[in-house]
C-alpha cells in the first residue's frame, strides 16, 4: 500500500510517474494508492501516496533504524559480487543462427530481458531462504513466527517463476530465439495474484524487521551478511523487496517486446491482452495492500479526546497520502490523509511501539479549506529553518483550517522544500475536488417526469405517482445545503 506511501501508490507500471523539478533528491510521492509508493519505512520526509501504482507503493514504517555497527574493526570490506550483464546477441553463436533483422534482434534482446529478469528473482528469493531465513532459525536469532511475518511463503512464489522460466525455454529454438511468447503470458500473468497477501503485509513486516533490528543479535548477523560478497551490498529488505519491484516491470517488458514486434505477427494481439491482464493485476494487488495500509495506520491512531474520533477515520478504506510536516512552532507532524478527513498526528512511544496521537480535531475533506502561502508571508516561530533569522524567509509554507473557522484554528504547515510542499498541495487539491465532484453528483437534479402526451393516459390514477416538481426541488436544495461549503483557496 509504493508512497507516500501515498503508496497509495495504481499499479499500472508506467502510467503514473512525477519528475522532480530540482536537483535534490526527495522520495517522489507514492499513491495507495497503493508497491503503491510502495516507500521505504525508513524515510520519513517525504509525502506518501498510494492508489494508482503499485510503483508508487513504497513501503514505510515508523522510526528510523539505528545504524549498523561492523562486526569487526579490521575486517576488510569484501568486494561485491556482480551480476553477469550479458546480452542476448553477445550469447548467440552467430555461425548457428540464421541472419535476423534489426528489429527481431532487439525482440529477442527484450524477450531475453525478461527471462534473466526471472532468472535474477529465482537467484534473490533462493537467497533471501538460504542466507537470511534459514540461519536465523537455525541459530534461534528470530523465532518461526517472526520469521514467517518477515519473509512470508517464499516456497510457494519461488515455483511459480520457475514455471515461467521452464516455458520460455521450452519456447525456444535451436538457434537462441524466441518466436512466440504471448500464449505463455496470457496463461502465466494471472498467477499472480498470489503477491496479494505478501504485497498487503509488506507494511507490517518491514516494521517488524526494523524492530527486531534493535537486537545486538539480529544486528550483527545482517551486518555480517551485509559484508559478505553474496549480499551484493544489498541488506536483507533488499532481498525481501524484490517481487514487489518485480511485479511493476511485467507491463515494461511487455511492451518493450510488442514494440518490436511486427504488426502482423501472432503476438502482437496477445501482447496487447497480457498487458492488459497484467494492469488488472497490478490494481488488484495495489488495492489489496492500499486498504491492508490504511488499517495499520488506523489502529495505530492514538486520541486524546473522544471527541477526536470521527467516524470518518475508521470507515476509510484508502489513505490517499500520509508523511512528515511542521507546524508553526516548529513541531514536526505526521498528517495522514484519508479519502474522506485529514488527521494530524504527533509520532509517539509507547513501549517500543511507535503510534500516532491525534493533535488538534480531524478535519473533513469536505469542510477542508486550503490556502497556498508565498515565501515569507507568515513569520514562523520554534524550531522552522531559518526562523531564527531576520534575513531568511520562511518557506514551502501552506495553510489548512475548516471551510466556516468554526471549530477549530488555522494549521500552518512547512514542507521540506518546494517539492514536497507541491506533492502536498496536489494531493489534497485532488482530494478536495473529489468530494466536491461527489457531492456534486449527490446535488445533481433528477430529470422532470415528461408530459404525457394526447395518447397518454388522461386519468389521474393511470398515472405513476411522484412528488411535485416544486417538492422535489425543495427537498434536493435542503439536502445539498447540508453539504455545502465556503469555496476552497487554491
Amino acid at each position: 500500500m509504493l508512497g507516500v506511501s501515498h503508496r497509495h501508490t495504481a499499479l499500472s507500471g508506467s502510467r503514473h510517474t512525477f519528475t522532480e523539478p530540482s536537483s535534490k533528491r526527495v522520495r517522489p510521492l507514492g499513491r495507495v494508492t497503493s508497491l503503491a509508493n510502495l516507500i521505504s519505512p525508513v524515510k520519513n520526509g517525504a509525502v506518501r501516496r498510494f492508489g494508482h501504482t503499485i510503483q508508487s507503493i513504497s513501503f514505510r514504517g515508523e522510526s528510523k533504524s539505528p545504524a549498523p555497527k561492523p562486526c569487526s574493526k579490521s575486517a576488510a570490506p569484501t568486494p561485491p559480487k556482480r551480476r553477469n550483464s550479458t546480452l542476448w546477441s553477445e550469447s548467440q553463436d552467430w555461425s548457428q543462427t540464421a541472419p535476423l533483422s534489426s528489429r527481431e534482434i532487439k525482440r529477442q534482446e527484450a524477450i531475453y530481458e525478461l527471462t534473466r529478469g526471472e532468472q535474477d528473482l529465482i537467484e534473490d528469493l533462493h537467497l533471501a531462504r538460504k542466507a537470511y531465513h534459514d540461519p536465523m532459525l537455525k541459530l534461534s536469532i528470530m523465532s518461526q513466527e517472526e520469521l514467517t511475518h518477515i519473509f512470508g511463503d517464499l516456497d510457494a512464489y519461488i515455483p511459480l517463476h520457475e514455471d515461467l522460466l521452464a516455458q520460455l525455454a521450452k519456447a525456444t529454438g535451436p538457434d537462441g530465439t524466441v518466436k512466440e511468447i504471448g500464449q505463455i503470458v496470457i496463461g502465466w500473468l494471472p498467477r499472480l495474484r498470489a503477491y496479494r497477501d505478501y504485497c498487503s503485509n509488506q507494511l507490517a513486516a518491514k516494521a517488524l524487521l526494523d524492530q527486531r533490528k534493535q537486537d545486538r543479535r539480529v544486528q550483527d548477523f545482517l551486518q555480517r551478511c551485509l559484508e559478505s560478497p553474496f549480499s551484493r551490498k544489498l541488506d536483507l529488505w533488499s532481498f525481501l523487496d524484490v517481487p514487489r519491484s518485480r511485479l511493476v516491470k511485467y507491463p515494461l517488458l511487455l511492451r518493450e517486446v510488442l514494440r518490436h514486434t511486427p504488426a502482423q505477427h501472432p503476438d502482437t494481439s496477445l501482447l496487447q491482452t497480457a498487458i492488459s491482464i497484467i494492469q488488472d493485476v497490478l490494481s488488484d494487488i495495489n488495492m489489496r495492500q492500499g486498504e491492508s495500509e490504511c488499517q495499520y495506520y488506523t489502529e495505530k491512531l492514538e486520541f486524546l479526546h473522544e471527541s477526536q474520533r470521527d467516524p470518518r477515520i475508521q470507515a476509510s478504506k484508502n489513505l490517499l497520502c500520509h508523511g512528515e510536516l511542521r507546524n508553526k512552532s516548529g513541531t514536526k507532524l505526521h498528517v495522514f490523509l484519508f479519502t474522506e478527513v485529514l488527521v494530524l498526528t504527533r509520532p509517539v512511544t509507547r513501549t517500543d511501539r511507535q503510534v500516532y496521537q491525534v493533535y488538534r480535531q480531524p478535519i473533513p475533506v469536505q469542510d477542508l479549506q486550503l490556502e497556498d502561502l508565498q515565501d515569507g508571508d507568515v513569520r514562523m516561530g520554534g524550531s522552522f529553518r531559518g526562523a531564527f533569522s531576520t534575513v531568511e524567509r520562511t518557506k514551502n509554507i501552506f495553510r489548512i483550517r475548516f471551510a466556516d473557522g468554526s471549530r477549530s484554528r488555522s494549521h500552518t504547515l512547512q514542507g521540506n522544500d518546494v517539492f514536497h510542499k507541491q506533492q502536498w498541495l496536489n494531493c489534497l487539491r485532488s482530494a478536495i475536488a473529489e468530494q466536491r465532484q461527489a457531492l456534486d453528483t449527490l446535488c445533481k437534479p433528477a430529470e422532470l417526469p415528461i408530459e404525457p402526451d394526447e395518447n397518454s393516459p388522461r386519468n389521474v390514477s393511470e398515472l405513476p405517482s411522484s412528488p411535485s416538481p416544486q417538492k422535489s426541488r425543495r427537498s434536493r436544495r435542503s439536502l445539498c445545503s447540508m453539504g455545502k461549503r465556503k469555496e476552497t483557496m487554491l
